[in-house]
């Protein structure tokens, strides 16, 4: 699988690069499907200077999106996964119940 890391605006540390590869690396844990990620991080202009963390997955076929914002971008990354893995997961049933729609049919043909 190939991870893509993008800083805007700012240049991440080493540490922050192996942290949202961890994350990413995670979700194939659950799926192994994963094509490809694009993990961008960013600042939010505003009194707080949130941190920005937006985590977009390919999969056959669909693209997931996490975008999660807090105080620290490891925070914002962990949020951002957790919102990939539930659409993940709801990807792999989807998948799952497909499948066995086509195996129940061509079972009642024979």
């Amino acid at each position: 699988m190939r991870v893509r890391l993008t800083s805007r605006h700012f240049k991440a540390q080493d540490a922050l690069h192996e942290y949202a590869r961890q994350a990413v690396d995670s979700l194939s844990k659950y799926y192994d499907g994963i094509l490809s990620a694009d993990v961008v991080l960013s600042h939010e202009n505003s009194r707080r200077s949130l941190k920005v963390a937006e985590l977009k997955v390919s999969v056959y076929g669909a693209v997931l999106t996490g975008i999660a914002k807090s105080d620290e971008f490891m925070k914002s990354m962990d949020q951002a996964a957790e919102k990939v893995l539930v659409q993940l997961k709801k990807y792999k049933e989807r998948l799952h119940h497909k499948d066995r729609r086509v195996v129940r049919s061509l079972r009642l043909k024979v």
